[in-house]
């Protein structure tokens, strides 16, 4: 079998990141497996990438030229939205390889133009990372219902009319992708609720097939040894906070997260207690938390990324919406106990007060009393942590993964 799967990169964000270890993971079953992606940070000769200085250079502007559409909306409030309008020549690159099925993942920054989709020969596998595929534009639609039945008047754009950008983006996929020989893949039940409840994708095939990891790699750490390592306090506990742009996201919860660990300490936790951020640097203004906190910057590397989620004691992940993040993933396949609102693919990962708690949707209260939960739970902290493995050896590994997927891709080529 021969599977082509494009993704807008390989590990610079975390759809690129879940897409890039089905490849290996399909490799690593002898599938003749290729990834095509706009932008390359890993060193896999099959992964391919624009070569020549022209095409290198169109994939760094692709994404600003896929949103010059937004400048006609000043008061956009500056979330991720994309248009996808730009013509692309992924249907020849793909032909070279003569797949037998393309698998599609994050698409969008300007990588694929909406109309490409129904100009491919092969059958279409798509794994949704956001809601982007059946909304007019945005990757998570902040509780807008409107992608229900057609967007327009879209709040995002601070758009008050129906004939919007939304409505034109909406419009677009409607007409290209009506034919289509296409089979969703989502990763929780959340994004398989909201799929069936979609105007665009409600009437293709639905499987549900979670992210996997690989659990040689991403594994429990002896914690004094990683803190060690990352040079952290021994004598102190490790609350730890990771996203993309960690601190510049709202999706991610980082306005959430401070006024949680203000809670603590008025709780009088400043002396047991340090903060680690990952993926995002110290701003220059750093927020005062009352303790002591270190940034870490951007971390692409699974080793350090296991260092640090086994040297935490707790994982703090506040997004207000989310799919089925990577880093709760991580965390809990490293031993380390996950705290979380109860939104979006959290209850496919966290089971509360099992291998986490789940606090009530944008309850800062809650939130806090989450976190407190776990740093004082040390009679049961064994507990949570081999529970948080087990949960991930059991449902999210990597083989599991990779041998549905390879499943679906059968039924789909000879049904």
């Amino acid at each position: 079998m021969k599977v082509v799967l494009l993704s807008n990169d390989d590990l610079k964000w975390g759809a690129g990141r879940a897409a890039y270890r089905l490849h290996q993971g399909l490799r690593k079953l002898e599938v003749d497996s290729h990834l095509l992606v706009q932008t390359k940070l890993s060193e896999d000769e099959t992964v391919i990438a624009p070569i020549t200085v022209i095409a290198k250079t169109l994939a760094k502007v692709r994404p600003t030229l896929n949103s010059l559409p937004l400048k006609f909306y000043p008061q956009f409030d500056q979330g991720v939205y994309s248009c996808q309008w730009i013509p692309d020549r992924l249907v020849h690159q793909v032909k070279q390889f003569s797949p037998h099925i393309i698998n599609l993942h994050d698409i969008t920054l300007g990588y694929i133009q909406i109309e490409t989709l129904a100009k491919f020969k092969q059958p279409l596998v798509w794994t949704l990372h956001d809601m982007w595929a059946f909304t007019g534009g945005c990757h998570y639609s902040n509780r807008c219902d409107r992608y229900q039945d057609f967007c327009g008047n879209c709040p995002q754009l601070n758009s008050h009319k129906e004939r919007d950008l939304s409505r034109w983006i909406w419009q677009r996929k409607a007409k290209a992708w009506k034919e289509l020989n296409l089979t969703i893949v989502t990763l929780s039940q959340w994004m398989t609720d909201c799929v069936k409840k979609s105007s665009l994708l409600q009437d293709f095939p639905v499987e549900m097939i979670a992210n996997g990891l690989d659990l040689e790699r991403f594994k429990p750490i002896d914690k004094a040894l990683a803190k060690k390592i990352l040079g952290l306090p021994q004598d102190k506990q490790i609350i730890l906070f990771g996203a993309m742009n960690a601190t510049s996201d709202r999706r991610k919860g980082f306005q959430a997260l401070y006024p949680a660990l203000k809670m603590l300490n008025q709780e009088q936790w400043q002396a047991r207690i340090q903060l680690v951020i990952f993926g995002s640097s110290q701003p220059q203004n750093p927020p005062d938390f009352g303790f002591p906190t270190q940034y870490l910057g951007k971390l692409n590397d699974d080793i350090a990324l296991s260092l640090v989620y086994s040297a935490a004691d707790v994982f703090v992940a506040p997004s207000q919406e989310d799919n089925l993040p990577n880093t709760v993933l991580e965390s809990l396949a490293c031993g380390t106990p996950c705290v979380a609102f109860n939104i979006g693919g959290m209850p496919d990962l966290i089971e509360h007060q099992t291998n986490g708690y789940l606090a009530q949707p944008c309850e800062i209260k809650d939130l806090a009393h989450g976190i407190q939960w776990i740093l004082d739970n040390t009679e049961q902290v064994h507990q949570l942590r081999d529970r948080a493995r087990k949960k991930v050896e059991t449902e999210f590994n990597q083989t599991i993964q990779t041998q549905r997927y390879l499943s679906l891709f059968n039924n789909i080529i000879n049904p």
